[in-house]
């Protein structure tokens, strides 16, 4: 038999990235894909403390760890599917910090996505110049 420790989920998502952020009783430690956040996110420490803006905006920073799965997109659109996803667990663990994190803008998914490209022109909206003669 497999002793499972109790967590808390959350799923955030960002124009073609999905996040999935599981937080645990801990002390403050952050992985994504397996790896150290701060490996994943290539050093970027702009990235780590955008991550970590809804933990510090709680004031939970040292009391979780955090496991991180995250699939498609470019980084930029990852970290803020990541933030979605810490915030809205943190949410669901204490209900009581949903105005504080709601009115900072961390329970609300960013709805713009990536517009199609259509026939006859050389992308979504961009088209050849137009010639008058």
């Amino acid at each position: 038999m497999v002793a499972t420790k109790k967590y808390i989920y959350g799923l955030g998502r960002r124009k073609s990235a999905t996040a999935t952020a599981r937080l645990y009783a801990g002390k403050g430690e952050i992985t994504v894909n397996g790896k150290p956040a701060l490996d994943y996110l290539s050093g970027n420490k702009t990235y780590l403390a955008e991550i970590t803006d809804p933990l510090a905006l709680a004031g939970k920073q040292k009391e979780y760890d955090i496991t991180i799965l995250v699939k498609g997109g470019g980084l930029a659109g990852q970290v803020d599917a990541i933030k979605l996803a810490i915030s809205k667990a943190l949410v669901l663990e204490a209900p009581d910090l949903r105005p504080v994190l709601k009115k900072a803008g961390f329970t609300s998914r960013d709805p713009r996505e990536k517009e199609r490209k259509k026939y006859g022109l050389r992308s979504a909206r961009k088209k050849e110049q137009f010639s008058k003669r």
